[in-house]
């Protein structure tokens, strides 16, 4: 382990609710409903804790906000020259207002190892410690594909469950590791995607595009609860409004979240 890297707070909180029109968000149904441009934040959840650095706990993870809207990623530890630039403009809905988030894997030095909001789906890279503050969270969200079902774990204790709908098979919603990347509400009630919106960091294996955005996997609400349940989405996961906003009012979860998605 390195020093311990500089701290910096996350700008709007780690978890601010924002307005959006959520046509961007991914492919989740249908036909969305058109809505009007972005607006600003609402209402900051409840912020992480600043950790110095990433611990062995395997119910603590580890988040890091980048500092400034763009960061350079390394295809390994002190190397010469970036492999790409993550950018808040090509992952996060309204940048500026949104920080540029990660989940931590492993730091080795002054470098972490990070889980990337990009295409294709797993992909990592390392980031300069000292370009990033770091925080932690014991919350993670589990979803059972087959069993159409989200838990919520903080720590080791399922501290909430609930159905959900998934993707239709030609549509799937994709296994595997990622995050919370933003929380949006939607500018009306009673929408295509329910109350809130969690945009994650992965994206659907099959469509690059939809309604004008990047075909981003979600976590939502629904004007449609008798689809909760079953395959019935896009790819992303839909659930009652009653449990989505039980979600975010009542557990404040911070952007870097791992979610584990498994058949």
């Amino acid at each position: 382990m390195s020093s311990t890297p500089r701290r910096r707070t996350p700008r709007g909180g780690p978890a601010a609710v924002l307005l959006l029109a959520l046509g961007l968000l991914s492919g989740c149904t249908g036909a969305p409903d058109p809505a009007p441009p972005p607006t600003t934040s609402v209402a900051p959840s409840p912020t992480t804790e600043p950790t110095p650095t990433p611990t062995p706990d395997p119910n603590l993870a580890i988040i890091a906000t980048a500092a400034d809207d763009a960061i350079d990623v390394y295809a390994e530890p002190d190397a010469r020259t970036p492999e790409l630039t993550v950018a808040a403009e090509d992952v996060v809905s309204i940048p500026g207002e949104i920080p540029l988030t990660f989940l931590v894997i492993e730091q080795q030095g002054d470098w972490l190892h990070v889980h990337l909001p990009v295409r294709p789906n797993g992909s990592t890279g390392w980031v300069r410690a000292d370009e990033v503050a770091l925080a932690s969270t014991d919350y993670h969200i589990e979803v059972r594909l087959t069993e159409h079902r989200l838990l919520l774990h903080k720590g080791d204790e399922v501290v909430m469950e609930a159905p959900v709908g998934v993707g239709r098979a030609e549509v799937p919603t994709p296994g595997g590791t990622y995050y919370i990347k933003e929380l949006l509400q939607p500018p009306t009630p009673g929408g295509t995607y329910g109350a809130y919106a969690y945009g994650l960091s992965g994206y659907s294996p099959v469509l690059e595009s939809f309604a004008g955005g990047q075909g981003v996997i979600g976590i939502h609400g629904t004007n449609q609860p008798e689809s909760v349940g079953t395959d019935a989405s896009h790819g992303c996961i839909r659930m009652l409004d009653a449990d989505i906003t039980r979600l975010v009012t009542e557990f404040g979860l911070p952007l870097g979240t791992p979610v584990e998605i498994v058949e």
